[in-house]
């Protein structure tokens, strides 16, 4: 049984203004988000998807292309170039399956593993960016999250 409550009807007409629209304070939240995390980052010379996948290695190393694009919900012709980059940087190293040529696994160098220790500053420097609460914070990632989940059950 579902207890999800149905949700609230829409206005009849909505309003095509670009405030009232939630693509909108995604789309310019996201902007600002990555104006920090690019800030943040340099010192690591890491772009913001490359750091996503560095986070992806760091929690579980040697994965698949198409594991690390599922985690991240991207697809393979999209993390390829981006492989190769950090592949160029050192950081990690790219293989083929001995099982199956056709997969590609990723693994962490020393140098990839290194970097970790220099990245924990990320989190707290985003935390203090952003001016919440731990609280508010969690709040709006499970927003976010469920939102996500429905659209993707939508499309």
């Amino acid at each position: 049984m579902n207890s999800k409550p149905a949700p609230t009807p829409l206005p009849a007409e909505l309003p095509l203004q670009l405030d009232s629209q939630l693509c909108f304070a995604l789309y310019s939240a996201n902007l600002a988000l990555n104006k920090v995390y690019r800030k943040l980052l340099a010192p690591l010379d890491l772009t913001y998807p490359q750091y996503l996948v560095m986070l992806v290695l760091w929690q579980q190393d040697q994965l698949t292309v198409s594991d690390i694009g599922e985690r991240l919900f991207l697809d393979s012709a999209t993390l390829t170039p981006l492989l190769k980059r950090l592949e160029s940087a050192g950081l990690l190293t790219r293989t083929r399956a001995a099982s199956d040529e056709r997969q590609v696994i990723i693994a962490l160098t020393d140098a990839g593993r290194a970097l970790k220790a220099r990245a924990k500053a990320v989190p707290e420097g985003l935390f203090c960016a952003a001016g919440c609460s731990v609280e508010e914070l969690a709040s709006m990632k499970r927003q976010l999250e469920a939102l996500r989940q429905n659209l993707i059950s939508g499309a």
